[in-house]
């Protein structure tokens, strides 16, 4: 049984209390003083109801007693088993040493690691356990800092954050009473930082949006991020689709889950059914193979150029959608599993779909939450600090210095129309900084073509007479349209031209059916 005595600060009033349980024949076990908070904590062994209906009154009687009640622990007891919690959740190994480099508490990840049981750690010599440091000339030293070093545990390398114990003794200073060793494995490090690095380069935190319509979309992406329903970004390519679909994922509660991007536009059809939903492997020296959707369960699939998406595998990926079950490639078994889709892609669907080549029904699944990114050339203010960004970034990379962006570098940078958008950016920035050999930057670094969405690129190191870069279009052109209209009549209708202009110009570039395939 536990008493909590609401008191004033008097003394003698602790002996006073602990006389009422004397004369009561109770045998005290344990008392804490909360003297911040005027408490006293007393606890005994249970006792007769007809008892303890006599001591309660006689503590309420003391002079300054302002209530006494009942209590489930002692204060002592609850931060006892809070730290026993936390030890045993922790995932590294934790390790309590004396002043003299004894252990007196380690918990189960530490016994873990070092390969040995809790009562062959306890009471050990912490040197003993952990080497390549030493633990009591740093124990004895004229000043006891924290320390972060490298040791070895059980014949591994680890890293030990090693921190003081220190009692305050008020005028007298702090007394030393030992330490706490907190120790990590190689593994352990290798997933914090790939964790950290994670959230660094999937998160929206790193996603640039300076621009009005960056924003936008930035906004409305953190919102459908806490939804279920499928995602359909929409945008040229380059815009970084797929890393708004990570940052979606990473930001919804699928973000422990896997997050698996699968191209509809670089595998053949039959290739890209098994990846997406597996195959049963019946057959003989053929192995089963988990697709796509089975990994991802529980997170997110990105399917990337879904407008490539051959008939047969839509109408299987909208039933899917339907309930959320497949079947694997030769297999008659249905698998469930709990994936959200998010697709994306650069063509017009709508105008595929009113052309027959993706199906409507479809396009109304996918297309529940749509995000769309802005081309490049349509968000400026997003292009200054991308381009400091991949500076800073392939700077550091390669060893270099971070060369500063000249004022008339950054003006070409936001005029020209980066058809490649933030893709053709960053490689126009990576090239330029790893080639160098200055601390500015400037517009003749960047060697990026003359580009209009006109006439699209043009060879920088054009040459020759206008009369010359005619020819050389119209010979690259009817060596297109010669397989598709293989005879000089045809080629003439085509063009609206005379069989015998076109049968000229045919000869005058050596175009015909030997060298030309047909």
């Amino acid at each position: 049984m536990r008493l909590d005595i609401h008191c004033a600060d008097r003394i003698g009033i602790a002996q006073e209390i602990l006389n009422i349980l004397v004369s009561y024949q109770v045998d005290l076990k344990g008392i804490e003083v909360d003297s911040v908070n005027c408490r006293m904590y007393v606890s005994f062994p249970p006792i007769e109801f007809e008892q303890f209906q006599k001591i309660m009154p006689s503590i309420r009687l003391i002079d300054g007693v302002k209530d006494v009640r009942t209590t489930a622990f002692l204060p002592s007891e609850r931060e006892h088993n809070e730290l026993n919690t936390l030890l045993r959740a922790l995932p590294d190994g934790v390790i309590s040493i004396d002043a003299k480099g004894w252990v007196r508490l380690c918990n189960y990840a530490a016994c873990r690691d070092l390969q040995l049981s809790e009562s062959e750690v306890i009471g050990a010599n912490i040197n003993n356990l952990l080497k390549g440091f030493n633990f009591t000339r740093w124990l004895e030293g004229k000043e006891v800092l924290g320390q972060t070093t490298r040791v070895e545990v059980a014949g591994e390398d680890f890293i030990a954050d090693i921190l003081p114990i220190s009692v305050p003794q008020g005028a007298e200073g702090d007394v030393l009473a030992g330490a706490v060793i907190n120790i990590k494995s190689q593994s352990r490090l290798g997933q914090q930082v790939s964790a950290f690095r994670r959230y660094g380069q999937e998160s929206f935190a790193t996603i640039h949006n300076f621009s009005t319509a960056m924003r936008r979309v930035v906004r409305e992406a953190r919102k459908m991020a806490q939804l279920e329903a499928p995602i359909l970004i929409t945008g040229e390519t380059g815009t970084g689709k797929e890393l708004l679909a990570r940052a979606c994922h990473y930001a919804s509660n699928r973000s422990v889950k896997p997050f698996i991007a699968l191209s509809c536009a670089s595998l053949p059809d039959d290739v890209a059914e098994s990846e997406l939903f597996g195959y049963a492997g019946y057959e003989e020296n053929a192995a089963p193979k988990r697709g796509v959707l089975e990994q991802a369960d529980g997170g997110t699939v990105f399917l990337d150029e879904v407008g490539e998406m051959s008939t047969q595998l839509q109408t299987k990926l909208l039933r899917f959608l339907q309930d959320g079950t497949f079947r694997k490639v030769g297999d008659e078994n249905e698998v469930k599993v709990n994936v959200r889709i998010v697709a994306a892609t650069q063509k017009d669907l709508p105008a595929m779909v009113q052309e027959g080549t993706f199906r409507e029904d479809l396009y109304y699944r996918i297309n529940v939450l749509t995000l769309e990114i802005a081309p490049l050339r349509d968000r400026k203010a997003d292009i200054g600090p991308l381009a400091e960004h991949f500076i800073q970034k392939y700077a550091q990379q390669n060893g270099h210095s971070v060369p500063v962006m000249s004022e008339d570098c950054l003006r070409f940078l936001q005029d020209y129309p980066w058809p490649g958008n933030v893709r053709q950016l960053e490689n126009a920035i990576y090239r330029a900084v790893s080639l160098l050999d200055d601390n500015e930057l400037r517009i003749e670094h960047l060697q990026l073509p003359t580009f209009t969405h006109d006439l699209g690129y043009l060879e920088s190191d054009f040459e020759g007479t206008l009369d010359q870069a005619v020819k050389r279009f119209e010979a690259t052109l009817l060596r297109k349209l010669y397989p598709a209209y293989p005879s000089s009549r045809q080629l003439a209708k085509r063009l609206g031209l005379s069989h015998t202009a076109v049968a000229n110009k045919l000869r005058d570039y050596g175009i015909n059916r030997k060298t030309v395939k047909v």
